[in-house]
């Protein structure tokens, strides 16, 4: 008696006695290692620039900029393939495949080398995706909020574990153990490579794409996103612009970054770009046609028959949460360690460091592991998932709005717009914390809430759905981080903030609630 009472207080996301929470555990520790790979770079970047004469800032800014260049396409054709193929094979062969780029990374002697393995490694960061099919396979509508939360959540953390641990490993472990020297870093990435390699191996033989009694359905071919009416149709083709015109924005950036006086890319080279992601989408829109127009021609059966609107809010919800995150997070030390920099304490010593300004920054990512999980949780709870991300999203407007006014406008020096704190003392740089904590859990909260419904969309198209949503993310952090390049820290909360707004509105009138939301099975 005393042994079934115990195993009744289990928690669900705990009890591995069940094999769909053994897969969901194994699935998030493979998405955890792509992040954990995908921003390997930043935390050794110093390291790299002392130890390797030829590299410059340059040279690391634009390789900043390529780590997500090729995650917007990629996560675009993951999701079909694990339409197609099921997601136990393709996450096994991302990060056995992604390892590959990553050790030509770790060793290269060149730029050119650094640049184009760093750009293909940029694909390992839609593992995300994958993960979200294999467990929209094994969790019933009722759980699907609190599975997909916990996975995202801690998937998360690899970003966060790989700046507190490669340091280490290169520094401490390599270079001080094994006098490895000036290419103590070298090694560290390789030893980060060996890890998603050896575990994507793991990863084939420890989960299966579903249970045995649960069969899921696979699309015949890889093809473009099939449509079930004719303004979704439209809807499609125009939503699939800004994911092309993203790349096209990206290519502007490092074509605007010298290297030696000289444009790292030629303006013929630029224009050639630009019309080579022209042809790219019309080919899209030629193969949407092809595979849509015959489908819709014959009359769509009622039960394929899903709201394509509800698709375009998740991209709305996506591009304003999980877009203001990564760049938030790209100039939050920044922000905090300029505003607050004249902040003293008893002894008249400056308060505000480097380091103190990076922990606060911290904050805003390490949120994730509860944070995400609840926005799924909630979802679940709440019994109306539209109304939860409705919620979500004012918090995030909200959120925002009161970090723009963790500052004020401050004279223009030198032509720059400076910030002061909008009170004084130390009571307000803590209140200025608890304000960003605040934002950050409303904003990945959201996150959790978004990838609780899309699953309910259309089951047999998940991954095409997820990649697109997961897409649009990026496309917003290439969107906030062209804009926060342009104006001051204030008036780029605004502006979030405004986003997040718009894409409220967007999901009241247009996003759906699922049917099904929480079915037993």
């Amino acid at each position: 008696m005393a042994n079934i009472q115990s195993k009744r207080q289990t928690p669900e996301l705990l009890d591995f006695g069940k094999e769909r929470i053994r897969v969901l555990h194994f699935t998030w520790i493979a998405f955890f290692i792509t992040f954990y790979v995908w921003f390997n770079m930043a935390p050794l970047a110093t390291t790299m620039l002392k130890n390797v004469q030829w590299l410059t800032k340059e040279h690391l800014k634009v390789l900043a900029i390529s780590n997500v260049a090729l995650t917007i396409p990629a996560r675009i054709i993951i999701g079909a393939l694990i339409d197609r193929y099921g997601p136990r094979i393709v996450f096994s062969g991302l990060m056995v495949l992604m390892a590959i780029p990553a050790w030509l990374f770790a060793f290269g002697n060149s730029f050119t080398q650094l640049l184009v393995s760093r750009l293909v490694l940029g694909s390992i960061g839609a593992g995300f995706v994958v993960g979200i099919k294999m467990v929209a396979n094994w969790f019933p509508p009722k759980m699907i909020g609190r599975a997909e939360g916990f996975y995202a959540g801690w998937g998360n953390f690899g970003s966060a574990w790989a700046a507190m641990t490669m340091p280490w490993i290169a520094l401490h472990f390599f270079n001080e153990q094994l006098s490895f020297d000036g290419d103590a870093w070298r090694y560290a990435l390789a030893v980060n490579a060996a890890v998603s390699f050896i575990y994507g191996i793991m990863y084939y033989f420890l989960v299966k794409d579903h249970s045995d009694d649960r069969p899921v359905a696979k699309t015949k071919k890889t093809e473009p996103m099939m449509v079930t009416s004719w303004i979704d149709l439209g809807q499609y083709l125009l939503w699939s612009i800004p994911l092309v015109g993203a790349m096209g924005v990206l290519a502007w950036r490092i074509g605007n970054v010298k290297v030696g006086g000289v444009p790292l890319i030629s303006g013929d080279i630029l224009t050639m770009v630009y019309g080579i992601l022209t042809i790219i989408y019309i080919a899209h829109v030629v193969k949407t046609l092809q595979v849509n127009l015959p489908y819709l021609k014959a009359g769509v059966p009622e039960k394929e028959k899903y709201h394509w609107s509800s698709v375009a809010a998740l991209n709305s919800t996506y591009f304003a949460n999980f877009g203001a995150e990564l760049a938030v997070v790209s100039m939050l030390p920044w922000f905090f360690e300029t505003t607050f920099s004249n902040l003293t304490n008893s002894d008249g010593n400056l308060i505000m460091t480097a380091t103190l300004a990076g922990v606060i920054a911290a904050s805003f990512a390490f949120v994730n592991l509860f944070a995400r999980p609840l926005g799924g949780l909630l979802s679940d709870m709440m019994a109306n998932r539209k109304r939860t991300m409705l919620i979500y999203m004012v918090g995030i407007t909200l959120g925002f709005l009161g970090m723009a006014h963790i500052a004020e406008w401050g004279p223009v020096e030198n032509g720059v717009q400076t910030l002061v704190p909008m009170f004084d003392g130390m009571g307000w740089l803590i209140v200025s914390i608890v304000i960003t904590v605040m934002a950050s859990i409303f904003v990945q909260g959201a996150e959790g809430a978004t990838f609780a419904v899309i699953p309910m969309i259309n089951r047999k198209m998940t991954g095409q759905i997820a990649g697109m949503a997961g897409a649009y993310g990026n496309v917003g952090a290439v969107v906030y981080l062209v804009i926060y390049s342009l104006v001051d820290a204030k008036t780029f909360f605004f502006i979030i903030a405004g986003g997040a707004f718009l894409s409220f509105l967007y999901c009241w009138i247009f996003l759906e609630e699922p049917k099904g939301s929480f079915a037993e099975e």
